[in-house]
């Protein structure tokens, strides 16, 4: 995380929901997506969080995530837009099929892990397999 300048609490404070423990749901899911993006490697363009929303749709069933994949091709070009369909939704997919579920662990203890190896052990496999 450091090497790419994320933080997990640079998140703003969920807001519009009363429930503290879905607040705290909704805020843990915010903070995995900037972990996610370290872990899988996906870029932070258009594409790569296209890439990244179809995992996390994958991984979570959340409808928001499932729209974001939906609507968000449709500001991209054409030859953006192949390379979604052709790459990075593959991947998401494959990736999705060799990991275990994601979003339970708790990143935050291990920061000092290799991130190669991190990755071996829960059967992430990183964009750059898929996407050139």
């Amino acid at each position: 995380m450091r090497s790419f300048s994320y933080s997990a609490d640079d998140r703003p404070v969920v807001r519009h929901i009363e429930d503290d423990e879905l607040a705290y749901v909704m805020q843990r899911y915010r903070e995995v997506h900037d972990f996610l993006h370290v872990l899988t490697g996906a870029p932070t363009t258009v594409e790569g969080e296209i890439g990244q929303k179809a995992f996390e749709f994958l991984q979570t069933g959340l409808p928001m995530a499932a729209l974001s994949t939906a609507v968000g091709p449709l500001r991209l070009s054409h030859e953006e837009r192949m390379r979604v369909l052709t790459q990075y939704l593959p991947w998401a997919y494959a990736c999705n099929q060799s990991c275990t579920f994601l979003m339970g662990i708790r990143y935050e203890n291990y920061l000092e892990e290799d991130l190669t190896e991190f990755r071996k052990q829960l059967g992430v496999i990183p964009v750059h397999d898929y996407v050139s």
